[in-house]
């Protein structure tokens, strides 16, 4: 099976080279890049990416590169000629040879969260109901923005992977990718339409809690009926769980929305203060007013995660047939690691254990690019919004690193 990668920035790489080193030649790893221009560098002409962790350099190669067609409405991609130069790639005009409209099966996407729907948008003539995409995205909001726009059929949706993702990584050069911070990926598997029971094996009575694991067989199995309507989805969760060097672990999905909340939360205020401020994560928190802002994001925060966990566990106990005695139902609490001590603690964790990094969203600022804020702050905002929670801070957050975005970084002094 062919698995695709879009987004390729410093986690895009890191994942492409991992699954290349595990994966056997006989599945293909195809890069996808926006132009023509941003693919031409000498190192993708020999589609090679090296990841560099405490000095020690590995190199993986044996990659495809497409190139997005944007006169396609198929949802096309090029066929990256390394021949060609710089300049000819640039003006390359594709014959019919060249384009790939085949069906994608497996996509792992990596961009900014705003780039998400527009590329989907894009290649979504090549996704089907027997696709799979695996976000890895910061922020929240992302999939609901996909959902909303892109695959609004509930019956010809792609399935969907969620991943949060603690390393961090940065890039020294194209292709070459400093791992810096060796942290882990949990992902687990959007319920889709058909109802299937993903998580199946959690619930297996017979073993005790501790020695419950989720099964690929949970997914499909050879004699399914439906197997080939789940096939990508099971190739993709074997292939992301053979990645040991990234710590990747399946997760029932209710675990990877926590550690999605938790990790929000901490971006909501480490992204957007450093944005603001231009200072590395470390400058923070040393004094009461940025001490302030991360105590009011953090009551924010788990505020509105308690409205909308407590909603949506009374909105699911309300669709119950009337038969059932809800009172001997069992419903999880909203986990205190969603209070706002518990968050503001991970926000301090994290700034400490990352705090000689730049933020990817002050490089964004100092870039001149889109940030990602409208899915951080601005997802608890719209969130708020929903739940009828105020969330003022996050708002004026959200306003803030919009115009420091506006305003041109003074390079004079």
């Amino acid at each position: 099976m062919r698995f695709y990668v879009l987004g390729l920035g410093p986690i895009g790489c890191l994942l492409a080279h991992n699954l290349r080193s595990v994966l056997p030649r006989a599945h293909p790893i195809t890069l996808v890049y926006k132009t023509a221009k941003q693919a031409w560098t000498p190192k993708n002409a020999a589609a090679t990416i090296t990841i560099e962790n405490q000095g020690v350099q590995q190199s993986t190669n044996g990659f495809d590169i497409e190139v997005l067609d944007k006169y396609s409405g198929t949802g096309g991609g090029v066929r990256f000629n390394p021949q060609l130069s710089r300049e000819e790639s640039a003006v390359f005009t594709p014959t019919d040879e060249d384009l790939r409209t085949d069906p994608i099966e497996a996509l792992f996407i990596s961009t900014k969260a705003h780039a998400t729907a527009p590329a989907l948008s894009h290649l979504a003539p090549r996704l089907t109901s027997r696709s799979t995409i695996v976000l890895l995205q910061n922020g929240m909001g992302i999939y609901e923005d996909l959902v909303q726009r892109v695959f609004r059929n509930p019956e010809s949706r792609p399935h969907f992977i969620l991943a949060s993702i603690t390393h961090g990584a940065w890039a020294k050069s194209p292709f070459h990718v400093v791992h810096a911070g060796v942290g882990d990926i949990t992902f687990g598997i959007v319920p889709d339409n058909l109802k299937r029971d993903f998580e199946a094996s959690m619930a297996d009575e017979s073993k005790p809690l501790y020695d419950r694991s989720l099964a690929l067989d949970d997914i499909t199995r050879p004699g399914d009926p439906l197997f080939d309507q789940y096939r990508s989805l099971r190739h993709t969760v074997a292939a992301l769980g053979s990645l040991d060097a990234l710590g990747c672990k399946w997760s029932p999905i209710a675990d990877v929305q926590l550690a999605m909340r938790k990790k929000l939360a901490v971006n909501a205020i480490v992204n957007s203060l450093t944005a603001i401020l231009g200072c590395r994560n470390g400058g923070l928190f040393k004094d009461p007013s940025s001490q302030h802002f991360m105590r009011s994001v953090c009551e924010e925060a788990a505020a509105v995660f308690h409205a909308q966990i407590e909603t949506d566990t009374q909105t699911w106990l309300d669709s119950l047939d009337p038969g059932v005695d809800k009172s001997q139902v069992p419903v999880g609490r909203v986990s205190k690691e969603l209070g706002a001590d518990a968050l503001e603690r991970e926000v301090l964790r994290v700034a400490r254990l990352t705090r000689g990094n730049i933020s990817s969203m002050l490089s964004d600022v100092r870039k001149n690019n889109p940030t990602e804020v409208d899915f951080l702050n601005g997802y608890l905002v719209r969130l708020g919004e929903q739940y009828n929670v105020p969330m003022p801070v996050n708002r004026a957050l959200v306003q803030l690193v919009k115009m420091r975005c506006a305003i041109p970084i003074d390079q004079t002094f």
